[in-house]
């Protein structure tokens, strides 16, 4: 089975930080990009960032450039996005999801239920 587990989410002040994990498992996690989405209330779900399977290259939106960064560790199958000098528009659910081609794949293969990020000002 097929699962992609997100944690780490919480509440934290404008200017904190916070370290999401996702953990996957039921896949070859080695060969999938991982990327991170999020979804605030009322707006349509955007792209955070991303990691390739192949050179381990990283996208980022603009808005997070300079304040998340997303790794991975291949032996935990786990991708992490550590997210720094957080802002009220950053709360949204966080999802991440697994795709076999690329971060820039239209589609993704598999995602994971989200966790919950709030940034109070």
């Amino acid at each position: 089975e097929v699962q992609l587990v997100e944690s780490g989410g919480g509440l934290v002040q404008a200017g904190g930080s916070l370290r999401l994990s996702c953990a996957a498992s039921g896949f070859t996690f080695d060969d999938y990009a991982i990327g991170w989405f999020r979804q605030a209330p009322g707006k349509e779900r955007e792209g955070v960032s991303c990691i390739s399977s192949s050179d381990g290259s990283t996208y980022y939106a603009d808005s997070v450039k300079g304040r998340f960064t997303i790794s991975r560790d291949n032996a935990k199958n786990t991708v992490y996005l550590q997210m720094n000098s957080l802002k009220p528009e950053d709360t949204a659910v966080y999802y991440c999801a697994a795709d076999l081609f690329s971060c820039l794949s239209r589609t993704y293969d598999y995602w994971g239920q989200g966790t919950q990020v709030t940034v109070s000002s």
